[in-house]
C-alpha cells in the first residue's frame, strides 16, 4: 500500500465517493464527491496527539463496535493516506458545541472546521470496480441468537479480538466479561464521585458514614435534616458500591477464551439465504483457530461443517496440520441450536452426520463463519455506473471475460464481482487491470498503427 501511495502515476482519494458516470469506454467523465475530513491531509501528520486529546469516545466500526475510538481518528493503522478524520456526526464543535481540543492540540495546525466537500470531474479511458463485500447478517438466523448470547460473535469480530491492534490487545477476552469489567469501570467513577461527597460529610461530623447509618437506622437523628441528607447519601452510595463488589467477586475468575467453536456456512449453502459457497470461510475459521492456540496453548477448536473445502494449493495440507498440531478437531454436521449455559458459556446443539446422534457441547465462546454478501448500496452503485446485477446482487459479468462488466471499459475484481479468497482477488485484480490498459491505451496503439 505504501508503494500505491509513493507511485507518481497513482492519484489516491480516499474518502470520496462517486456521483455521476457519463460518457463511454476511452471517454468516461466521472463526478467525484471529495468529503470534508476537516483536516488538512497535506499538514496532518498523522501523530495521532488530537484523537489521544478529544473527549468523545464513538464505538469503533473498524473494530465491529467491539471497542471505541475518538470523534477524530484514523480508519486504521497504517491507512494511506496517514492522515485523521474528523466525524461530523459526533464532533462536538461541529454540533454546536464548544471544544476544539483537537485544533489546539495539533501542533501542525491541520484541523479545518470550515472545509467543505468538493466535486471533482475526472475524464478517464476505464473503470475498475473493487468495492469488495459485506458479511451475512446472522440474526437473521434466530436459532443461532446472535446478538442476543455474547459469546456468540462473527469471524470478523473474532479476527479483531485476536488482532495485537484490536480492542483487547490480541487477548481473547470474551464479549460478556468485557461487558462487565466495563460496568465495573462506569460503577467505580460513581462510587468515587458519591464518596468524594461522603468525605465532606464525615469530616463535618467527624464520624465513619457507616457507623453513622447504623445509628440512623437503630432511629438516632430522626428529626436532623443535615443527617438524613447524609443518610439518603449513603444509601444511594452502598446502592453503587454493593453491586460494584460484586462484580469485582465475578470478575476475579474471569480468563481468556480457551474452548472454542466455529460454525461454518453460516447464511451460505443455505436456500433461505445464499445458496453459493462463500469460498474462504473454511480456511478462514482454520486460521483463526491456529492463531487462537498459538496465544494460549490450551485452546482447544471444534470446526463445525457440513465439509470443509480446502480447494486451493497447500490448502488441504494446511487443513491437516491445523489438526494434528494447533488443538483443532472437525466435526461433520450442521449445528441445529445455540443456547446459554452457565457462566455465560454457548452451548452448541448439534447432529454428528458421522454417528448419527445429536450432542450438545459447551464451549466459551462460538465464532460464526458467515457468508460472503453483496456490500451495501451496490445496487446505487451499479446505477450510477450503468451496470448490471445477478441474482444475488454482486456484478454481472461475461461468461467468457469474468472481469467485464455488461458496460464496455467497465471492469470488476474480487468479491465485488463474487465470493473469492485474497489470491483469486489478487490474480482477478491483475486481470482487471490489463483489461482496462488496453482499453486505456487502445487510442495511442491506433496512431502507432495508423503511422506504420
Amino acid at each position: 500500500m505504501l508503494d500505491v501511495g509513493r507511485h507518481p502515476n497513482i492519484e489516491l482519494l480516499a474518502y470520496t465517493e462517486v456521483e455521476k458516470v457519463e460518457g463511454e469506454a476511452e471517454n468516461f467523465k466521472v463526478t467525484l464527491r471529495r468529503k470534508a475530513r476537516y483536516v488538512e491531509e497535506d499538514r496532518c501528520t498523522g501523530c495521532g496527539a488530537c484523537a489521544e486529546k478529544c473527549p468523545t469516545a464513538v464505538p469503533d466500526a473498524f473494530n465491529e463496535g467491539l471497542g471505541y475510538r475518538s470523534a477524530i481518528y484514523s480508519y486504521f493503522a497504517q491507512g494511506i493516506p496517514s492522515t485523521h478524520t474528523i466525524d461530523p456526526d459526533h464532533c462536538r464543535q461541529l454540533n454546536g458545541k464548544k471544544c476544539g481540543i483537537c485544533a489546539k492540540t495539533c501542533q501542525a495546525e491541520a484541523i479545518n472546521f470550515e472545509q467543505k466537500d468538493r466535486i471533482i470531474e475526472l475524464n478517464v479511458g476505464a473503470i475498475i470496480i473493487a468495492a469488495g463485500y459485506d458479511i451475512f447478517d446472522p440474526s437473521l438466523i434466530p436459532e443461532y441468537r446472535y446478538r442476543e448470547i455474547a459469546n456468540v460473535v462473527t469471524a470478523i469480530e473474532f479476527e479483531r479480538l485476536l488482532s495485537a491492534s484490536g480492542p483487547t490487545g490480541g487477548h481473547m477476552d470474551r464479549p460478556s466479561d468485557r461487558a462487565v469489567e466495563a460496568e465495573i469501570e462506569a460503577l467505580e467513577k460513581k462510587a468515587k464521585k458519591s464518596q468524594k461527597a461522603l468525605d465532606k460529610l464525615e469530616k463535618k461530623f467527624d464520624e465513619p458514614s457507616a457507623a453513622f447509618y447504623r445509628k440512623y437506622q437503630a432511629g438516632e437523628y430522626k428529626d436532623d435534616e443535615d443527617r438524613k441528607k447524609w443518610a439518603d447519601k449513603y444509601a444511594a452510595h452502598l446502592t453503587v458500591t454493593e453491586p460494584l463488589e460484586e462484580l469485582k467477586k465475578k470478575a476475579e475468575a474471569f480468563t481468556v477464551a480457551k474452548r472454542l467453536a466455529f460454525i461454518q456456512c453460516v447464511g451460505s449453502r443455505d436456500f433461505r439465504f445464499y445458496p453459493f459457497c462463500s469460498g474462504y470461510c473454511c480456511m478462514h475459521s482454520i486460521k483463526e483457530a491456529m492463531i487462537a492456540q498459538e496465544h494460549v496453548p490450551e485452546t482447544t477448536s471444534t470446526i463445525f461443517g457440513m465439509d470443509i473445502r480446502a480447494v486451493g494449493k497447500g490448502f488441504e495440507e494446511y487443513k491437516i496440520r491445523g489438526g494434528n498440531n494447533s488443538n483443532i478437531t472437525y466435526v461433520r454436521g450442521r449445528v441445529a441450536e445455540i443456547t446459554e449455559g452457565p457462566d455465560n458459556n454457548p452451548v452448541v446443539i448439534y447432529e454428528d452426520t458421522r454417528e448419527r446422534k445429536v450432542k450438545r457441547q459447551e464451549f466459551d465462546m462460538v465464532v460464526l463463519a458467515t457468508a460472503c454478501a453483496p456490500i451495501k448500496g451496490i445496487a446505487g452503485l451499479a446505477k450510477t455506473l450503468g451496470i448490471e446485477l445477478d441474482n444475488y446482487n454482486f456484478i454481472k459479468t461475461s461468461p467468457l471475460s469474468p472481469v467485464d462488466t455488461t458496460t464496455p471499459g467497465i471492469f470488476v475484481c474480487g468479491c465485488a464481482e463474487s465470493p473469492m479468497d485474497v489470491p483469486e482477488s489478487v490474480a482477478q485484480a491483475s486481470s482487471a487491470a490489463e483489461r482496462a490498459a488496453e482499453i486505456a491505451f487502445q487510442p495511442e496503439l491506433e496512431k502507432e498503427k495508423a503511422v506504420a
